[in-house]
């Protein structure tokens, strides 16, 4: 059975970072599809900037066209904390025992100290943790047994079993984040080409990041 890929964050926003990931792990892995999973209420880090909507708004404009790209808005829904481990629950209870691929960066898979239920995660899904430009695999806690007990380097392994391995891949590299994206809109400066042109234009047309009185354009 074909994985089916999780790829949660706060999307504050969504950029070519996030999209050239989800490309290249869905031909490695061969998933079945990628679900895009805007969080609500993080418990781990600070608020989003942008608000639910516009998040959400964003997420859709980006991916939109691509079937092979859902946008789930559970999180974003459900009330209190954003627990990933809750949306694994839910995701295991709706597709039984087809394989699931939990995708995060590295700086996130090293904190994973810090996530609620953290330990159970590994039996919900695999772990599919992207390497992103200088950041450094976890040397301690829980990351660091879960690399050396779990990883697998073999993609076609994830299919086999419905959670337990850990992945990492070091596919294209873009030293692109949402805070930069955010720190370029807050200088005045224009997003043009770190992201989907449509995501864009949603940025300046609702005035996200921009400095109080400024405008991007």
């Amino acid at each position: 059975m074909r994985p089916f890929g999780v790829f949660g964050g706060m999307f504050d926003p969504i950029h070519y970072g996030h999209l050239r990931t989800a490309h290249e792990l869905f031909e490695l892995l061969d998933l079945e599809a990628i679900a895009f999973l805007p969080a609500g209420d993080p418990p781990h880090r600070a608020r989003p900037l942008a608000d639910a909507a516009t998040r959400i708004v964003m997420v859709r404009a980006a991916v939109e066209g691509d079937a092979r790209f859902l946008v789930d808005d559970r999180e974003l829904r459900r009330s209190g904390p954003s627990y990933t481990v809750l949306t694994l629950e839910e995701l295991r209870a709706e597709r039984g025992a087809q394989p699931l691929a939990l995708i995060m960066g590295m700086d996130a898979f090293a904190g994973l100290n810090g996530w609620h239920r953290a330990q159970e995660l590994v039996g919900l899904a695999h772990m599919v943790v992207a390497v992103r430009p200088g950041s450094q695999p976890p040397h301690t806690g829980l990351a660091a047994a879960l690399l050396r007990e779990r990883r697998c380097d073999d993609p076609r392994r994830l299919s086999e079993a419905p959670a337990g391995l850990v992945f990492v891949n070091t596919g294209t590299q873009l030293d692109v984040s949402s805070s930069a994206v955010r720190d370029v809109v807050a200088a005045g400066r224009d997003p043009r080409y770190l992201m989907p042109e449509a995501v864009r234009r949603i940025i300046v047309a609702r005035g996200s990041y921009a400095r109080p009185g400024e405008t991007e354009e």
